[in-house]
């Protein structure tokens, strides 16, 4: 019989319905949240949603009241700041909370996309050439850099941020569109390299010992020449658009020997940033197979029909499975 536990999963205060505090009317189009405890509920355990937002004393509070024997760590910003994801860990670290997913450490490492790229190309991974660009600083292009550059917020995740307009060619094209990051998400922002290529995504689960999903792929279709060359925001979350272009996700058909160098060489990005329990790569491969990592992505989208539980089923691992697994590797990193 399997061990019926408390565990508090811990969300964005912003994604509690005020209709639906605990979760339990699904609705139309159900969000990672109803996903999750619907699955952990399914499972036989004891569930209490905890809201983070600002009032951190409230939200220590909340969570060594209730001592769960384990938090499941949906959080992804506090107050709309991307950036305080790794603080929410903080927390659960000086409180001595087992929780799932990665530590603070890692999402430090993962959301800097600055320090993100210079860590792995000391390890002697592929990463595109990149500019970082802070506030009121000039801006100069190493001779190294070439265009077309792709303009991205340098905190953000979910392609928050990109769009057809990222993409740019000349240094007045480059300073518009730096300024509007500037301006609009109110950080720095990075220029990285376009890299022509397949774009796909590598979902990793273990810690010690690691598992590759079946890499998915998004399909663009860029030799028409029409529409994005790029995931950008409306090709992640636009159905409309992405029918508009004919733009699909699925599974990438690869090479054996093209498989094992592309899940190699996402295990080690997983390790140098210390993902933990599970994670997804997104990359670029190039015509011959070159391997460039684009983003490292600790405590991805768990939502059923997204790319880590697409590719879990891919491999024979069903919605509920893929959150038990997740739940023992937490709890084996604490035993």
């Amino acid at each position: 019989m399997k061990k019926k536990l408390k565990i508090t999963v811990l969300v964005d205060e912003a994604e509690i319905p005020a209709n639906d505090p605990h979760f339990e009317l699904c609705p139309p189009e159900p969000i990672t949240e109803y996903h999750v405890i619907e699955a952990l509920r399914s499972l036989g355990h004891d569930v209490l949603i905890v809201g983070a937002a600002e009032n951190i004393s409230e939200l220590a509070n909340n969570l060594t009241r209730t001592e769960p024997d384990l938090v499941f760590n949906l959080t992804e910003h506090i107050a709309g700041d991307r950036r305080q994801d790794k603080n929410i860990a903080a927390l659960l670290e000086m409180l001595h909370i087992p929780f799932t997913g990665t530590s603070a450490a890692g999402l430090m490492l993962c959301r800097d996309k600055r320090l993100c790229k210079q860590l792995l190309s000391l390890h002697k991974i592929r990463v595109p050439g990149f500019v970082y660009l802070p506030h009121n600083k000039a801006i100069h292009i190493s001779r190294h850099i070439h265009y077309p550059l792709v303009v991205k917020p340098a905190f953000e995740d979910s392609s928050e941020g990109i769009s057809n307009a990222s993409i740019v060619a000349t240094d007045a094209a480059l300073k518009e569109r730096v300024e509007f990051v500037h301006q609009k998400w109110e950080q720095a922002a990075i220029a990285e390299e376009y890299i022509e290529g397949r774009e796909l995504y590598v979902s990793i689960l273990g810690n010690k010992k690691l598992t590759a999903l079946p890499a998915r792929e998004c399909f663009l279709n860029p030799e028409t020449n029409q529409g994005p060359c790029l995931a950008t925001y409306r090709v992640k979350w636009n159905i409309e658009y992405r029918k508009k272009w004919n733009i699909t996700f699925g599974f990438a058909e690869l090479e054996p020997n093209v498989v094992k160098n592309v899940e190699r060489i996402c295990k080690k990005v997983y390790k140098v940033l210390q993902i933990w329990d599970y994670g997804r790569i997104d990359l670029r491969l190039t015509a011959d197979n070159k391997v460039i990592i684009l983003e490292a992505n600790a405590n991805p989208d768990l939502a059923y029909g997204e790319e880590v539980a697409e590719a879990a089923a891919k491999s024979g691992i069903s919605y509920e499975k893929l959150i038990e697994r997740i739940i023992h590797l937490a709890l084996r990193r604490y035993n």
